[in-house]
Formats: structure tokens, C-alpha cells, sequence
């Protein structure tokens, strides 16, 4: 007889959230449920020097919040997942217990930074996922490859960034640049910072 695969609902998923407030991440797409390790120092300094750079930008020009794991979004009725580091437009989010429940319109950046453990979860699953729902823009920061993937749902494939990387969303009145080199050298030097301060994590 085969086995009976458990269909998981956004109160089970929750609860673990609840349960497990920082990590490990757990998400829910389809009724598949999607845990996420604790992340490595390469991983958490990448989504903390996104930040640095996106966030100054988003609030100089207007744009709404920047925002990073953990932190629970709702884009679909009984789904759940967790971005590495999103920007919500001002105003149409809905909050309550933790949960952000949005229309996926409102989310102008989601950003997944990959890892070893994640590399399926966040170039496929995620991906559609958020293209599916009508997100503007979907980042994969890839640190090995030192590069980042741009989807968008009028496109079939990625930009693929490795040089500049500009980003005008709707509502900007000018573009933030990034210089991926110097953003890719500063988190591997940080990660080796912190690679000497005791032993590491992928």
C-alpha cells in the first residue's frame, strides 16, 4: 500500500513558525512543505549587505519597506514563504500574527540568496511560484557564480547581472546601481572576517 503523503495547511506551518520563531525556515507552496536550514555567514552577510544597499534607496524614493527573514508572507490563499529580503509598496499589506497578507502586486523585489540546501527550492519552485503570482521582480544572488539572476513575468528567462545591475521599479524616479564586484568582494571579505572568528557554516 503506498504511502500517504501529508497535505500541510498554512495553520500546520504556522505553528512550526511559531514554534521555531528563527530558524530553521519553513514555508508552504502547493501543500508541499519547504524547510530551510539555519544560513551560513556567506548567506546571512549577502542578505545584510542587500540591505544596505536597497533599503536607502527604497526609502529615499518612497517606495514602501524593505524587509528580511524571518518574516511570513501570505501571496496566495494557503501558502506561505519566507524571502530572504523583499520590498512591500506602501500601504496595501494586511498584518496580523506575524503574517503579511498581500496581493502579489504589491511586492516590487523578492530576493532569494541561494545555498547548497536551497538551490532547487529557490531557481525553481520559488521561482515560479513568485513569477506565477505577478511579482515585478524576482532576484537569485548566486555568491559562488558571483552573480544575479533578474525574473520578471514578461520573460521566459533570466538577466543574468554580473557587472551593473540597475533597478528602476515602477513609482522611481531614478535607477539604484549596483556594482556587483564590489558588492560580491565586500561580502567575501566579511565572510572570511567572520570565517577567522570560528568555524563556518556553507
Amino acid at each position: 500500500m503506498p504511502a500517504i503523503r501529508r497535505r500541510w495547511t498554512p495553520e500546520d506551518v504556522r505553528q512550526l513558525n511559531v514554534d521555531t520563531p528563527s530558524w530553521p525556515r519553513y514555508e508552504l507552496i502547493g501543500g508541499e512543505l519547504l524547510v530551510t536550514p539555519s544560513p551560513g555567514s556567506p548567506h546571512q552577510l549577502a542578505v545584510g549587505e542587500l540591505h544596505l544597499v536597497i533599503a536607502p534607496y527604497v526609502d529615499a524614493e518612497g517606495l514602501g519597506l524593505t524587509f528580511f527573514a524571518p518574516s511570513d508572507v501570505e501571496l496566495r490563499e494557503g501558502t506561505i514563504t519566507q524571502p530572504d529580503l523583499y520590498v512591500l509598496a506602501a500601504g496595501p499589506a494586511a498584518h496580523q500574527k506575524g503574517l503579511i497578507t498581500l496581493n502579489a502586486l504589491a511586492l516590487l523585489l523578492v530576493v532569494e540568496v541561494i545555498s547548497p540546501s536551497s538551490v532547487r527550492t529557490d531557481r525553481i519552485i520559488k521561482r515560479e511560484f513568485y513569477m506565477e503570482s505577478g511579482v515585478a521582480e524576482y532576484w537569485v544572488v548566486d555568491l559562488d557564480a558571483r552573480m544575479i539572476e533578474r525574473w520578471t513575468p514578461e520573460r521566459d528567462t533570466p538577466v543574468v547581472e554580473r557587472a551593473l545591475l540597475a533597478w528602476q521599479p515602477a513609482g522611481a524616479s531614478r535607477a539604484l546601481n549596483v556594482e556587483l564586484p564590489a558588492l560580491f568582494n565586500q561580502i567575501r571579505q566579511k565572510s572570511a572576517w567572520a570565517a577567522e572568528l570560528g568555524p563556518d557554516r556553507p
